[in-house]
Formats: structure tokens, C-alpha cells, sequence
């Protein structure tokens, strides 16, 4: 799953097994903000020294709400990929070292972690400011 903040910005991809809770965050960062870029069907390119994501035609501009059903939302344009978040594995420390996953040969930040009440904010924050330590 991928979330963006609108054309020509940072994108963020979502990973981890199901029921994890993807939909819950991407819903979350939607309703302040952010773009849908695909759900669970989705390409990942590499395109210069950076990585952009797009939807499968067939999904685009579709999430599934668990318990809810399948929602349309308005499908962001392809973003470049800035973050990715784990939500499979969980950090363990307090001020983590940067993580990061290799895509396409580019190795991507990565945070590690459950969702938790302050997730969504923290993510929306690293998108657009840097992060110190």
C-alpha cells in the first residue's frame, strides 16, 4: 500500500501481513492529507536513483476497510518513495538506528513498528521535515 501527499512529493510505502493494520493507517493518513496511491496492488520502479510507485489500473483508486467494505478515493498521480514502514515487525528501541529495505537496488528508510495513537502523525512529520537522530 502506498499513501502520498500530492503531486511531486514524498510518497510513503505501507508493508507488512495481513490484518497489521495498512488500510487503518493509509485511512488515517488520507483523512489529514494524504493521497492514496495504490492499495494492495502496486508497482514499484526504479527511475533514476529514487523509486516511484504506481497502481495496478484494475485497483486504482480503491481501499478495503475492513468491516466496512471497499471504498473509492481519489487516486494520487505515481509518487516518488521517500519512507516505507514495517508494521510486521516491531522496534525495540526507544531512539532506533536507521533501518532501511532494498528495493530495486535503492536501499529505502524504513521504520519499524505496530501502529500505535502517534504512528500516522510521526510518519506525516518525517515525510516533510528531516529526522536528527
Amino acid at each position: 500500500m502506498a499513501v502520498g501527499r500530492g503531486a511531486g512529493e514524498a510518497g510513503l510505502l505501507i508493508l507488512g501481513p495481513s490484518g497489521s493494520g495498512k488500510s487503518s493507517l493509509a485511512l488515517l493518513l488520507m483523512a489529514w492529507g494524504a493521497r492514496l496511491v495504490a492499495d494492495d496492488n502496486l508497482f514499484v520502479e526504479r527511475q533514476g536513483d529514487g523509486l516511484v510507485v504506481r497502481p495496478h489500473p484494475a485497483t486504482a483508486g480503491l481501499i478495503e476497510a475492513r468491516g466496512v467494505g471497499i471504498l473509492t478515493a481519489p487516486p494520487a498521480r505515481p509518487a516518488r518513495l521517500a519512507l516505507a514502514v514495517e508494521l510486521g515487525r516491531a522496534e525495540t528501541e526507544r531512539l532506533p538506528q536507521v533501518h532501511h529495505i532494498d528495493l530495486c537496488d535503492v536501499a529505502l528508510p524504513l521504520v519499524l513498528g505496530p501502529a500505535s495513537p502517534h504512528l500516522a502523525a510521526a510518519l506525516l512529520h518525517l515525510l516533510r521535515n528531516a529526522r536528527q537522530a
